[in-house]
């Protein structure tokens, strides 16, 4: 299991310059591949695509970029820009987002996501494959043709934990990444219908990627409760309470990676044993000095590298 480090809302530098600068250390540091989130703060792929000039290996990750706000042919456009700034290091993550937040922030109508989906995946993969589509679907009619800037074929994964999404991200995308989703639910829910899903298009076996907070602590308590405080409105959303619904836990908090090293190590062994293929470590601070924390559960990520 691939080990990267997912800078979201938290434990990123609230510069551009200084989030380039962790992107660098992440990459010295021998991590497999490093995430960032496209919320209310900076362009994801624009920062990718800035901290792919300054690296050589690591693979970069959007974690997601949602895909309501951005026509299917102007991310394609934008992506191949980053693909080519990072000499083919682009893991393109794209998801539908939430009803809430696509109608209440953005004005737009959450209707048909699955639909929506399918039909953006399809053309979105067209377009990066070939540099061309001719679509007519009931949510997009797309004919035209692109500049390809970079040859290198891009990974693409949807953020997703529904049936039907899992059988589109295995079939037409190249997997899924999941937030807020424990081993059990990996191992009854998302593993089993996406390999199926993938198995039977034909295609190579899908990334299972995997975000999930974690804590390196002493005092697994107090950590816990920091967490339900940090994640507990994700449980009131409904794709991630099904989720945790079927992991069978009430809390966010209770998918956390919380505990000493060898309690930590061992959670993220079951994951990988649940069939997860990369991890999306999302560090969260446990006590006063929030950044020997961070640096703690750092310190024990970069010795698992590659061990897992």
């Amino acid at each position: 299991m691939r080990i990267g480090i997912f800078l979201g809302t938290m434990g990123s530098s609230s510069t551009l310059d200084g989030l380039i600068d962790q992107i660098v250390d992440i990459e010295e540091d021998g991590f497999d591949n490093f995430w960032t989130a496209q919320v209310s703060g900076i362009d994801a792929l624009t920062v990718l695509a800035l901290g792919g000039q300054r690296t050589s290996r690591v693979e970069m990750g959007t974690a997601v970029v949602p895909t309501f706000p951005r026509h299917p042919s102007m991310l394609a456009q934008q992506a191949l820009t980053t693909q080519a700034a990072t000499n083919g290091r682009l893991l393109l993550g794209i998801g539908l987002s939430h009803q809430p937040v696509v109608e209440n922030r953005w004005g737009l109508k959450f209707e048909t996501p699955g639909q929506h989906m399918e039909e953006y995946l399809t053309i979105l993969r067209s377009l990066v494959d070939t540099g061309k589509v001719d679509f007519e679907g009931s949510v997009f009619q797309v004919h035209t043709e692109i500049q390809r800037v970079s040859e290198e074929r891009m990974t693409i994964c949807v953020a997703a934990l529904a049936p039907r999404m899992l059988r589109m991200a295995g079939e037409i995308g190249d997997g899924t990444i999941t937030w807020m989703v424990g081993p059990r639910t990996l191992d009854t829910h998302i593993v089993p219908r996406i390999n199926r899903a993938a198995e039977g298009a034909g295609r190579d076996a899908p990334r299972v990627c995997v975000g999930l907070p974690i804590c390196v602590t002493d005092n697994p308590g107090a950590a816990f409760e920091r967490a339900g405080g940090f994640f507990h409105n994700y449980g009131n959303l409904p794709s991630y309470r099904r989720m945790l619904d079927i992991e069978g836990v009430e809390s966010p908090a209770e998918v956390a990676i919380i505990g000493n090293e060898s309690e930590v190590e061992a959670q993220l062994r079951a994951l990988s044993d649940a069939g997860a293929t990369d991890y999306l470590a999302s560090i969260f601070p446990e006590g006063d000095d929030s950044a020997a924390s961070f640096a703690r559960t750092h310190a024990l990520l970069k010795g698992l590298v590659g061990t897992l």
